[in-house]
């Protein structure tokens, strides 16, 4: 007894999802974390064409070593962090840690990668020339959110969602150094460092607020909540992802940040990246139509 197809292929709806994005300015590549498909998605950063897609994992977080462009994950529920040629577009190494990874950070001077774990305690550090565990931090509270590395220090900034602050890692002792309160920021979420002008911006809850080093509050603006902003370093605009929309501001020297323009998009759009050269923005999506990927010019 014969079996035949009885209808053609019916499509379906993908309902996927994306996490963190950044964009490698050198090379002209954005990538982006395509969680629910497991993939690494890069992207042309100047026509905006899908390039191609790497399984690595249930993935998070993404950096970029600029020395070669090779690409680092965190992945998720996988409880590791690989090394990707997006050349070739094959995993090149990977490392087990023993939690669930969320956000990560490289600092090109020190090859590490730190890699914060979704929903824990924990941070890890990973050597990238050897691709192995070197010490795992304890921070306070519970849930670290997005982390960023001072290039001068090389301290580590790390946002802790549910006790609104700030946790210092030392990059010597690999310890927590200080912590600092985020007070009118709650759950916090986005997190970037502004070298040239020493600040740390986090937001949750509706603003979006500057510190010192020390800790300092230095100025707030109102914005949605958001979940993912990146910051372009020379131009020192920041753009923001959440509430259904996409809030463009700017740092400033000693002062809170200013609001410069805000555009309603998809609600789905919670993540994005600026790419230094052309200071367009890439956010990605999730929908029941599809999962997206759009460039973004700030005229």
């Amino acid at each position: 007894m014969p079996l035949i197809p009885a209808a053609p292929p019916v499509p379906v709806p993908i309902f996927s999802g994306f996490d963190y994005v950044t964009v490698d300015a050198a090379h002209r590549r954005v990538y982006a974390a395509h969680s629910a498909s497991e993939a690494l998605l890069i992207v042309d950063a100047d026509t905006g064409a899908v390039i191609g897609q790497v399984r690595v994992g249930p993935l998070h977080g993404v950096a970029v070593n600029p020395e070669n462009g090779h690409v680092f994950t965190g992945n998720g529920t996988d409880n590791s962090v690989s090394e990707i040629d997006p050349t070739t577009q094959k995993v090149l190494r990977s490392i087990d840690v023993p939690g669930e990874i969320d956000a990560i950070a490289y600092d090109p001077v020190r090859k590490r990668i730190y890699a914060d774990e979704d929903n824990g305690t924990r941070v890890f550090v990973v050597d990238a020339a050897s691709m192995k565990l070197v010490a795992t931090v304890t921070v306070p509270g519970h849930k670290p959110e997005y982390l960023a590395v001072d290039p001068e220090t090389h301290e580590v900034y790390q946002n802790i969602d549910d006790l609104a602050e700030v946790a210092v890692i030392d990059p010597d002792t690999l310890k927590v150094r200080r912590t600092f309160p985020t007070p009118g920021v709650t759950r916090n979420h986005p997190l970037q460092y502004d070298a040239a002008y020493k600040q740390i911006v986090a937001g949750g809850g509706g603003v979006l607020a500057a510190y010192d080093r020390s800790g300092k509050e230095l100025g707030r603006a109102t914005i949605p909540q958001v979940d993912q902003c990146d910051l372009d370093q020379k131009s020192h605009v920041i753009a923001c992802a959440g509430g259904g929309y996409i809030t463009v501001l700017r740092t400033r020297q000693g002062a809170g940040p200013e609001m410069i323009t805000q555009l309603e998009v998809a609600r789905g759009v919670h993540t994005l990246a600026i790419d230094p050269k052309s200071t367009n923005i890439f956010a990605v999506w999730a929908s029941p139509q599809g999962d997206f990927v759009q460039r973004y010019e700030l005229r």
